[in-house]
């Protein structure tokens, strides 16, 4: 019996030999897996080795019986080229797919989009290229699909309504182009195209998502962006377009009216064009005869006294000066600009156009700023950016603010107290104007742009990239303007990142703008830091400290020296954290190089040291207790010591100005005589 018992329990030792040998993956499968990793170079060894069962390499999951492949997880490992085909294509039962964070180029595999198990691609801070395929939607199971910063051009599919099951959808900072797709996915909460170039109003269906959703399109609009209808004057219809083709004009063609309507319209429009001429014929008389009499003026003068003649209520002669030139109307000028500002001023306010600081030095009027030609620069959480050049050829940034919560004389004094900054790292405010309808503030215009795009731009074919000693200039910029707040004005910023960093001429420096906002704003969970720069203990908008400060501008480094946005930092279900998280993590497991902006790898940066110890520099400030931060003139001295400046000038050097601010204005700066 003893030998009858030992021999079955050698059968089923050796039968449950065979269970393990036999949930080793297909064949298939472990070459595909090879093949992959063959034809694609690689700076991180993983030691996969044909000797040991593939469900146990470095990156690949297998299902809970050990047979199939379902999972495949290559992060940051420096994945080079293009995505071989009949490689990842030969997996089947692939479930999730990760390479983010490589340097993959070429379009997305044909194959990829045949794998119909495939719940989550993580594909996202790479150099794909090409158009999003169609063929994406065979992928019935899709959960999550983010393809974020790469180079992606064209539209986005509709096809994609076709993914019943998506929750995550992740398009930002490519190149994509024209309008957003109608998406109706009732299980989508997670959405995100900002920083392409897409137009067009944005769908009803896709409203409900927050603003940084759609941001850095600048010809995006709709809820919950700014209306379409924009301050400033709308261009006039391409050639070859009819007034109906454009947008809007569809919504007024609600029926075929009538011929005795028609008849009608046309008699009456026919009967008020020579009314006008009438009124027309006889002002221009009379001015002639008064001209006559009283001699020459000066235009300013002439349309000063015809509006100021107008009888109350007549919409004409709103009372509304500047600054520099007294009783200069601003509701004539014919644009949506002048309208909106004539319809505060109708209010009984005060209207006009207040300089402040060295924005005396400018010599025109509100009346002058309507008539400029205007460009959209941006649109951010607390209102949108013109570009505003004016017929004397001064060009300025006006910015329309929204949301203001504060009455006109707690508005006055705010901008009074931010206009006694000045300072080399800081864009001040020159101006501002105040109505019920329209608040707008006037800033210096800096060609060059922000560093936002100067760093997350495409990273296509004839970009620039941004060397280390620029980096380190704005760094140091940005700390020696924050310092400059903290100890000179006793002010928080309250909404440092990227996109407020502004380059001045040949980038030697930058300056800090959009600063100390927030006391006019309502109170907003959003509003200040928004998109990963807010520090952690920030619970009231209105009152961020000194310390909150420092945590982003902690984040500003960690972006300079990663190459990566906060903004899209944090993805769901890839275990991916915040970008202070992410770097700690990094940094836990010995792999400190795997931080650096592979960019600067490009370029052969020889700077380790400096830029090791930025980092230092960067994870102390956004330490996650407050008291552990440094201050803002310690961050300064820390990086002063780091890199000695990197050609820039000294502390106390950079608070004066600089010839190009002068320039910029296109005037001295010099109070003008009144």
């Amino acid at each position: 019996m003893a030998v009858v018992a030992s021999a079955a329990v050698l059968l089923v030792l050796v039968a449950s030999l065979a269970v393990l040998v036999s949930a080793e993956p297909p064949a298939s499968e472990r070459s595909a897996l090879l093949a992959f990793l063959t034809a694609t170079p690689h700076e991180r060894k993983l030691g996969w080795n044909t000797s040991t069962p593939a469900c146990g390499w470095v990156g690949v999951t297998c299902d809970a019986a050990g047979s199939t492949v379902v999972a495949l997880r290559l992060p940051g490992i420096g994945l080079l080229g293009a995505i071989p085909p009949a490689t990842i294509g030969r997996l089947p039962n692939l479930q999730v797919l990760s390479l983010r964070s490589n340097r993959i180029t070429g379009s997305i595999p044909d194959d990829l989009l045949q794998l119909s198990s495939l719940r989550s691609i993580f594909l996202q801070n790479n150099d794909l290229s090409g158009a999003i395929p169609a063929g994406v939607s065979k992928l019935g199971a899709l959960e999550r699909l983010v393809l974020a910063h790469n180079n992606l051009s064209g539209s986005i599919p509709f096809a994609l309504n076709n993914l019943t099951s998506l929750r995550s959808l992740r398009l930002e900072g490519n190149r994509l182009s024209g309008k957003i797709p109608s998406i109706s996915i009732p299980t989508l909460n997670a959405f995100n195209v900002s920083d392409n170039s897409l137009n067009g109003s944005i769908p009803q269906s896709l409203a409900h998502f927050p603003e940084d959703s759609f941001a850095g399109n600048l010809q995006l609009c709709g809820k919950p962006l700014p209306p379409c209808s924009p301050f400033f004057p709308s261009p006039s219809p391409a050639p070859g377009m009819s007034p109906s083709d454009m947008p809007g004009a569809a919504s007024n063609k609600k029926g075929k009216l009538s011929g005795a309507a028609i008849a009608g319209i046309v008699v009456g429009a026919v009967v008020v064009a020579l009314l006008l001429l009438v009124a027309i014929v006889f002002c221009a008389r009379s001015r002639r005869q008064r001209g006559a009499r009283e001699g020459p003026k000066s235009t300013a003068a002439a349309v000063g006294q015809a509006r100021g003649a107008a009888p109350p209520g007549s919409g004409d002669g709103t009372g509304m000066t500047s600054s520099s030139k007294d009783d200069m109307g601003g509701g004539t000028s014919g644009s949506a600009a002048a309208a909106a500002v004539a319809a505060g001023a109708g209010t009984g306010e005060p209207s006009r156009l207040v300089f402040l600081g060295k924005g005396a030095g400018y010599s025109f009027d509100l009346e002058d700023l309507l008539r400029a030609s205007a460009e959209v620069l941006g649109k951010g959480s607390v209102g949108t950016s013109y570009k505003a050049v004016l017929e004397e050829g001064t060009t300025v940034v006006v910015k329309r603010l929204k949301d203001v919560a504060v009455a006109r004389r707690e508005f006055d004094a705010h901008m009074e107290a931010l206009g006694r900054v000045e300072h080399r790292n800081l864009l001040p405010v020159r101006a501002y104007y105040f109505s019920k309808d329209e608040k707008l503030l006037v800033y210096d215009y800096l060609p060059n742009g922000s560093l936002s795009a100067m760093l997350h731009g495409s990273r296509g074919s004839g970009r620039t990239p941004m060397d280390w000693d620029a980096r380190m200039r704005s760094a140091l910029s940005a700390s020696r303007g924050l310092a400059h707040l903290h100890s000179a004005h006793n002010l928080a910023h309250g909404n440092v990142k990227s996109s407020n960093v502004l380059l001045r001429p040949d980038y030697d420096a930058a300056a800090l703008s959009d600063f100390c906002l927030h006391p006019i704003f309502a109170s907003t969970s959003t509003r200040v830091g928004s998109g990963g720069y807010r520090a952690p203990e920030v619970v009231d908008t209105r009152r961020p400290t000194f310390k909150a400060d420092v945590y982003s501008l902690g984040v500003l480094l960690l972006e300079l020296l990663t190459g990566k946005s906060p903004t899209h930092a944090s993805l769901e279900g890839d275990g991916t954290l915040d970008l202070p998280r992410w770097v700690q993590s990094v940094v836990r497991e010995e792999w400190t190089a795997e931080v650096f902006d592979v960019e600067l790898v490009r370029l052969g940066a020889s700077a380790e040291e400096e830029m090791v110890a930025l980092l230092q520099v960067a994870m102390a400030c956004v330490a996650t207790v407050p008291d552990a931060r440094p201050d803002a003139p310690d961050v300064v001295r820390m990086i002063e010591e780091i890199g000695g400046g990197h050609g820039q000038t000294t502390t106390e050097e950079s608070a004066r100005g600089t010839p190009e601010e002068e320039r910029s204005r296109g005037t001295p700066p010099a109070v003008p005589t009144p």
